[in-house]
C-alpha cells in the first residue's frame, strides 16, 4: 500500500509520500509526520455521504433500512485536515463525531456497474462525518447546517491506494477513551455499491469523496475534546474541538434548538428515520 499526503512545508503546498514515520517529498526534504503541518489529503469537487450503512447504527435506532441508500452532500468549506481545530458554533451543544472511511475517486466515474467500480477509486482515507443537531429542527430535509457548517468533514490524514476494505476495524475515541467500534462487515452496502450506485445519476470527478457511514454510538463532544478515528490500515485521524465566537448578530435567522428531536437523534435515539421503522414486538 501507498499512502500519499498534502502537508505545507516551508510556506509551500507540497505533496509527500509517508515512510514510517516520516514524509518525504518528492526533491527528498524529510519532515517527521508527527510535525508535518496536513491539509486535506484530496481537493474534491463534491463530498457525498451515505445516510445509514453500519448494521450497529440501524439496530441502534431500531430502524428498517429503505431498498438503496440514501445520501446527502456536505459543502467544500466544511472540509478540514489532520490536526485541524472543529468549530462548535456559540450557542450549540450537540455537536456529534460521526467516525468514517471516505472512498476517494480516481478518474471520472459515470454508469459503471458495481463489478468495474473499484477500478475508478483512488484509494481510501479516514474521515469524521460531524454533525450539529442544534440545527435538525430547522434543516432536517437538507441537513445544510447539520452536516455541513465549516470544519465538519476532517479528512486525513492521508490517501491510502490498495487498501482492500473487507473486514476491517474502525474505531472512535475521545480524549483515548474508545467511543465507537465497528467493522466494514457490518455495511449494508459495501464501497463497489455507493460509487456504482451515485455515479447512475452523477458524474463523480477525481478527487470526489464518498462517505460511506459510521457504526453505531455517535455522541455530542464538548470543546477542549479531542477526537480520534483509526482505520485498520489507514492510519488515525485526529482533530480537537473548539468553540466558535459569538455571532456578530444574535438572535438573526434559525436558531439552535433542543426539541426531543434534537436530543434523542444526538444521543443515539429513533427520530432520524421515523417513518421507517418497523413495528415493535412486545
Amino acid at each position: 500500500m501507498t499512502e500519499i499526503r498534502r502537508i505545507l512545508l516551508d510556506g509551500a503546498v507540497v505533496t509527500v509520500l509517508r515512510d514510517r514515520d516520516e514524509l518525504l517529498a518528492g526533491d527528498g526534504r524529510r519532515i517527521a509526520a508527527d510535525s508535518a503541518l496536513h491539509l486535506c489529503p484530496v481537493v474534491p469537487t463534491k463530498v457525498i455521504a451515505v445516510h445509514l450503512n453500519y448494521r450497529s447504527r440501524v439496530d441502534e435506532f431500531q430502524v428498517r433500512l429503505p431498498s438503496a441508500p440514501t445520501y446527502f452532500q456536505k459543502p467544500l468549506s466544511s472540509l478540514n485536515s489532520h490536526g485541524g481545530a472543529v468549530v462548535r458554533p456559540s450557542g450549540c451543544k450537540w455537536l456529534n463525531y460521526e467516525g468514517e472511511i471516505g472512498i476517494v475517486i480516481g478518474r471520472s466515474c459515470r454508469n459503471v456497474g458495481i463489478e468495474d467500480a473499484g477500478a475508478y477509486i483512488a484509494g481510501y482515507t479516514v474521515a469524521n462525518d460531524y454533525g450539529l443537531h442544534d440545527f435538525r429542527d430547522t434543516d432536517a430535509g437538507s441537513m445544510l447546517r447539520v452536516k455541513g457548517s465549516d470544519t465538519l468533514c476532517p479528512l486525513g490524514p492521508g490517501l491510502v491506494e490498495g487498501w482492500d476494505f473487507h473486514d476491517k476495524a474502525i474505531e472512535t475515541r475521545v480524549n483515548g477513551r474508545v467511543v465507537q467500534s465497528g467493522n466494514t462487515k457490518e455495511m449494508m452496502w459495501d464501497m463497489h455499491y455507493l460509487v456504482s450506485d451515485l455515479a447512475r445519476n452523477i458524474t463523480l470527478e477525481p478527487g470526489d469523496v464518498i462517505l460511506s457511514g459510521t457504526p453505531a454510538n455517535s455522541r455530542p463532544v464538548e470543546p477542549g475534546d479531542v477526537v480520534e478515528v483509526e482505520v485498520e490500515g489507514l492510519g488515525c485521524l485526529r482533530n480537537h474541538i473548539v468553540e466558535g465566537p459569538k455571532p456578530v448578530n444574535p438572535g438573526f435567522g434559525a436558531q439552535p434548538t433542543e426539541s426531543e428531536e434534537v436530543v434523542s437523534t444526538a444521543l443515539g435515539g429513533d427520530w432520524e428515520f421515523r417513518g421507517i421503522r418497523p413495528p415493535r414486538r412486545d
